[in-house]
């Protein structure tokens, strides 16, 4: 009995020490490279501040949501336009989503975030059906 509740211990602590490892570079691989900070409001107007990656073409700036959706996503499309905080500068836009550009926008996700975007697609599944959300200044 002993020894079980031995194994059990260094089992349920390997598991723990892995979480954490995974988490930890779950956040090294979202934050290592350029993030935004996307503030829309929610349906109480309450303000509500998520941290984003972004890309460029076209001279317009894009983020991505998952096919399933997000909190996030629900607060951009509850709202007229939203307020995005990038290097620095504050600015306002409108968001049109833009599926038709999915293919070239997941593109250069995985040129700029490299092995943190694969790692974070292989955490949610792929990036297939994502929608590109097109930034556009007010």
């Amino acid at each position: 009995m002993a020894l079980l509740i031995k194994v059990l211990k260094w089992i349920f602590l390997g598991l723990l020490v892995v979480g954490v490892a995974f988490a930890g570079l779950e956040r090294l691989a979202a934050e290592r490279i350029e993030v935004v900070e996307l503030i829309a409001a929610n349906e109480a107007g309450e303000k509500r501040n998520t941290r984003l990656w972004v890309v460029d073409d076209e001279g317009l700036a894009y983020l991505r949501v998952g096919a399933d959706g997000s909190g996030w996503h629900d607060r951009i499309l509850m709202n007229d336009s939203v307020t995005v905080v990038r290097q620095g500068v504050t600015a306002q836009y409108r968001v049109q989503a833009r599926p038709e550009k999915s293919a070239r926008i997941n593109e250069l996700m995985q040129q700029k975030y490299t092995w943190g975007d694969t790692l974070i697609g292989l955490m949610v599944g792929s990036r297939e059906g994502s929608i590109p959300l097109e930034l556009q200044p007010l």
